[in-house]
């Protein structure tokens, strides 16, 4: 898979965006330690900014911006060939054709903004897809992908839970990372983005409590039983 699967196969933003909350809080209910989670999601990222996040913790990452002017969804991962850091190293910049034709104010929220680049300025990225308010579709840059490699860019080892946005998918996934056999009904529940109830999450994860997720709860922006009956819902 290359990101021009990637682009037929993402959901829309809207949906994306729900789905990388819901990824976000299952991750922070199966590991309360940060340091252990891959799926984050800050609402408040920046002015008029959110973003997803995943850090596998083995060198691999991406961020989904979204701005007014978009979304914008890079990743790097630091085996593909398509790495600034691959072969001899010679190159300035990312693989040619990455981010041909990604709008400014996108490429400077999600490329070439400080977090996602090394200190020397080098972004860090072998994949890019975005998508502008009036594109009624996912873009890619116009790449001459290196031959023989089942996954030269990243996107599948990336991507494998956006692109397959179901919750036997995560299910599968939390076996492998979180070495853990959640409640398949509750991820379910997760994925349909109910509100969290303490019932739910001790299904889960049953020494994490509701208010032990309260900043997790605000900064990921999820729905939880206690807020709706707040506002007399």
């Amino acid at each position: 898979m290359t990101v021009l699967d990637v682009v037929r196969r993402l959901p829309d933003v809207p949906v994306l965006r729900d789905l990388c909350r819901s990824l976000a809080m299952l991750d922070a209910i199966l590991s309360p330690d940060h340091l252990f989670r891959c799926y984050s999601f800050d609402r408040r990222w920046g002015p008029s900014q959110e973003m997803a996040s995943m850090n596998n913790g083995q060198g691999d990452d991406f961020s989904l911006v979204l701005v007014p002017a978009g979304a914008c969804l890079r990743g790097f991962d630091h085996e593909s060939p398509m790495s600034p850091y691959a072969g001899d190293g010679d190159r300035d910049g990312p693989w040619p054709g990455i981010c041909d034709g990604i709008p400014d104010e996108l490429r400077t929220a999600g490329i070439t903004e400080p977090a996602f680049c090394d200190e020397d300025g080098l972004p860090r990225v072998t994949a890019c897809v975005w998508r502008t308010p009036d594109s009624p579709v996912w873009r890619a840059g116009d790449i001459d992908f290196p031959t023989g490699h089942p996954d030269p860019d990243g996107s599948d080892r990336l991507f494998r839970l956006l692109v397959d946005p179901t919750p036997d998918a995560y299910h599968a996934f939390a076996r492998v990372h979180h070495e853990a056999l959640p409640d398949l009904s509750a991820v379910q529940h997760l994925y349909a983005l109910r509100p969290l109830t303490s019932e739910v999450i001790a299904a889960l994860n049953p020494e994490v409590t509701l208010d032990a997720l309260h900043d997790d709860i605000e900064t990921i922006g999820y729905p939880h039983a206690e807020a709706r009956e707040e506002h007399g819902g």
